[in-house]
């Protein structure tokens, strides 16, 4: 007889520090499960300490005997290009182009991103990298790829 489907009660994003969750933060977004919360902080501190400063999303399935899973998301887009520009984008996007990413840069962005991305295609990552980007006030060269 195969094993019966845990069945889910809570779905719950979380976006933290990598290497060090705030257990303040995380008492907020879990409290109400009712899981343990020193447990996912561990699990969560673990799985991503080789990425320890930037955020990394997970998604926290809760099921119905109270136990967890954690699924690790890539960091959100924009983290990532203001972490290549070394700063934020432009004060007033679409007005003022405050910063410029290389196409090195963008690959790069979309390289990491893939995974979570819907698409196989490089260029296709690309182009929604840039995307991003460009709400952000931030220039991306070469202009073809745009």
């Amino acid at each position: 007889m195969p094993p019966r489907a845990r069945k889910i009660a809570h779905r719950v994003r979380i976006d933290l520090t990598a290497g060090d969750a705030p257990m303040m933060e995380l008492g907020k977004m879990l409290g109400q499960t009712g899981i343990n919360l020193v447990e996912v902080k561990r699990r969560y501190d673990e799985a991503t300490a080789g990425q320890r400063g930037d955020i990394v999303p997970a998604v926290v399935l809760v099921f119905e005997d109270r136990s967890f899973e954690l699924q690790l998301r890539t960091p959100p887009t924009a983290f990532l290009i203001r972490r290549a520009l070394g700063a934020k984008g432009a004060s007033r996007a679409g007005h003022d182009n405050g910063r410029t990413l290389t196409a090195d840069q963008l690959r790069a962005i979309a390289e990491r991103k893939l995974p979570d991305l819907n698409t196989l295609d490089i260029e296709a990552a690309m182009r929604t990298v840039a995307g991003t980007a460009r709400s952000m006030g931030v220039t991306c060269l070469p202009e073809d790829v745009t």
